[in-house]
C-alpha cells in the first residue's frame, strides 16, 4: 500500500529539485526509455533509510561533474507501482532493487548501483562511484 502522498513529496522534490523528470506511469517510461540512445540516468527512489541518507543526496552529488548523462529520471518504488514495475523492465539482468540507480546508453545498462552497494555507504563515496561511470560512459 503506497504512503500518503503528503509523505513523500519531499521524497520526490528531492530529485525533482536537481532536475530529474518523474514518472509516475508505465507509458511514461516507455515514452522515455523505449526509443532513448542517448545517456541516462534512472533513479528508483524509495521510502527507506537508505534513500533519504545515501541514494538521493549522492545523485544530486554526482552532477556536479562535467560529464553527467543527458537525460535524468525517476521512478518511485512502492508508489508509482506500474512505472517501477515498467522501468524495471528496462534494466535486464538486475533483480529489483530500491534504492537503485542505473546508468544506461543506447537502451542498455552500463552501470548498476544497487541497493546492497547503498546500504552503508555515505551519499560522497555512491556519488564519486557514479561520477567514475559518468566519465567512462556519458
Amino acid at each position: 500500500m503506497p504512503y500518503p502522498e503528503m509523505l513523500v513529496a519531499p521524497m520526490r522534490e528531492d530529485l525533482t529539485r536537481v532536475g530529474f523528470k518523474e514518472l509516475r506511469t508505465a507509458q511514461e517510461v516507455d515514452d522515455c526509455l523505449g526509443e532513448e540512445q542517448r545517456t541516462t540516468i534512472v533513479a528508483v527512489n524509495s521510502v527507506c533509510g537508505c534513500a533519504a541518507g545515501a541514494m538521493r543526496p549522492a545523485v544530486a552529488l554526482s552532477l556536479q561533474n562535467s560529464a553527467k548523462p543527458e537525460v535524468l529520471l525517476t521512478v518511485f518504488a512502492g508508489q508509482d507501482l506500474e512505472a517501477t514495475e515498467k522501468a524495471r523492465g528496462y534494466f535486464l539482468g538486475y533483480p529489483p532493487s530500491s534504492p537503485s540507480i542505473a546508468l544506461m546508453k543506447k537502451g542498455e545498462i552500463v552501470h548498476m548501483v544497487e541497493r546492497h552497494e547503498i546500504e552503508g555507504r555515505s551519499a560522497f563515496d555512491i556519488a564519486e562511484t557514479l561520477k567514475v561511470a559518468y566519465n567512462e560512459f556519458c
